[in-house]
């Protein structure tokens, strides 16, 4: 074979397109089911970008809305796999990337596959950042808003963070009568919060609709309260479920074992060439926003479409 795509998103499926069009060999293999990490997006999430900056293949992305929302895209992409027929294996998750004489052995959670060159398009959506208090792995604490708000109903809820997937999932249960309370580091909503929707969550919590503790930080989570460090000293509130929403990043463990350098600095950025997007170890590329390291808000579907055909080409022109 002469192409092993980790990771079944939106990249990964754009680089399974471009390979087929080249008359590339290839299997992508996914450890979820097709484009997992957008699966697992909040219900009702809204993307920022337009549908048109969301196509790939050349394949039109028709929305009902200026913005598309999940279920839209995650009906986009399902289609583009069944249309070009892609040779993708889903809930099979890759265990061990080996280098053996120019060749490399991918060992997935079913089978052993050899393929002279990898693309890993794995995103940064599989690991939280975890906020290291105790009570954190109580079965009331998750790490990801993929419930229905309906969910919450009348549930006292705290949120944790300030960016899209916090101030998205406080609006939504608030909205189906959760009581909402934020708990942010910082002393405002993050400036990186979408246009249409800062206002929203700024004038709910002026009115008191969703409360919020500024410079503050969870210091422990119990079954029936959580403890918070705040500017008035520790307090304690009643608490039924905590969302974590803290951000997340890409598998840097995976990465290193396979010999990637990562920058020593707090981005923690993979190497890669950026006019071929090989990395450091030949016949290894990087798509997509695994690109990025830390620095998550960097890459998108939208900039990042660009790396199939970039890949595809440099690999059409090595396998010669």
């Amino acid at each position: 074979m002469d192409v092993i795509i980790i990771g079944g998103g939106p990249i990964g499926i754009a680089c399974g397109i471009e390979a087929q069009k080249e008359g590339i060999s290839y299997r992508i293999l996914e450890k979820g089911c097709i484009v997992n990490s957008l699966y697992n997006y909040p219900q009702g999430m809204t993307f920022f970008s337009t549908s048109e900056k969301l196509e790939i293949g050349s394949i039109p992305f028709i929305s009902n809305n200026v913005k598309p929302v999940k279920a839209e895209a995650l009906e986009y992409y399902r289609r583009i796999s069944d249309f070009k027929n892609l040779n993708i294996n889903l809930f099979e998750e890759v265990i061990e990337v080996k280098n053996i004489e120019n060749t490399f052995q991918v060992v997935t959670s079913k089978a052993s596959y050899i393929a002279k060159k990898i693309i890993i398009a794995t995103g940064f959506y599989d690991i939280p950042n975890l906020i290291n208090v105790p009570g954190e792995q109580l079965p009331k604490v998750s790490h990801y808003y993929n419930k229905d708000p309906h969910f919450y109903a009348h549930q006292k809820v705290i949120v944790i963070g300030a960016s899209n997937s916090a101030v998205d999932a406080a609006l939504e249960i608030y909205r189906k009568g959760g009581d909402v309370t934020m708990v942010i580091r910082e002393g405002e909503i993050g400036k990186r919060v979408k246009y249409w929707v800062r206002p929203d969550i700024i004038n709910r919590i002026k009115e008191g609709n969703i409360k919020a503790y500024y410079h503050a930080e969870v210091k422990e989570i119990k079954e029936n309260e959580v403890l918070m460090n705040t500017k008035e000293g520790v307090i304690t509130i009643e608490n039924d479920y905590v969302l974590a929403l803290t951000g997340y990043m890409p598998n840097f463990d995976f990465l290193q074992k396979i010999g990637i350098q990562i920058s020593d600095d707090e981005k923690k950025r993979p190497y890669y060439n950026s006019d071929t997007m090989e990395t450091n170890v030949k016949g290894i590329y990087l798509a997509g926003v695994v690109c990025g390291g830390m620095e998550t808000h960097k890459w998108f579907i939208e900039n990042s479409r660009i790396h199939a055909p970039v890949i595809i080409q440099d690999i059409k022109h090595k396998l010669k």
